[in-house]
């Protein structure tokens, strides 16, 4: 039985009059938040080691700012967040249980290997050859492990 907005068992169905009026939206994921115990530690490790663009540092206030740090070329961007709890300081490193956290697309993934090896960057392996691409797994100093990845 429905709950009066639609609902057959436990599928929702939107209304044909509701889906001829709506509009499609253009939407694009414009930041990922990603838990960190510093802003200007963060900053200097995605922006001066992996390239990434400071795209704003706003002040808050309080302690608090707003930093969005975009790779280049990407129109995604990371939002670095400062712990302030003991539940996100724990929570720094292991957002997604020691998964792979985020993938960096690259067009070579043999030269960035190299650049980043050679500015220190912790890999966890060797680049490696899968069904969809080149890839190659590393971790930043909080502990968030990343694909570099080239896509075949």
């Amino acid at each position: 039985m429905g709950n009066g907005i639609g609902d057959v068992g436990q599928h929702r169905v939107i209304p044909k009059t509701s889906v001829n009026k709506v509009t499609p939206m253009p939407q694009h994921l414009h930041a990922v938040a990603l838990v960190v115990p510093d802003y200007d530690t963060a900053i200097t490790f995605y922006v001066e080691v992996l390239g990434f663009t400071l795209a704003q540092d706003t002040n808050l206030g309080d302690g608090k700012r707003w930093v969005l740090v975009t790779p280049k070329g990407g129109t995604t961007s990371l939002l670095l967040a400062k712990a302030t709890t003991a539940q996100q300081t724990q929570a720094i490193g292991q957002q997604t249980g020691g998964r792979v956290s985020f993938f960096l697309h690259t067009d070579n993934c043999d030269a960035d290997y190299a650049d980043l090896h050679a500015k220190g960057l912790q890999f966890c392996e060797t680049p490696r050859c899968e069904p969809y691409g080149k890839v190659v797994v590393f971790q930043d100093p909080f502990g968030n492990r990343w694909d570099l990845l080239q896509l075949f």
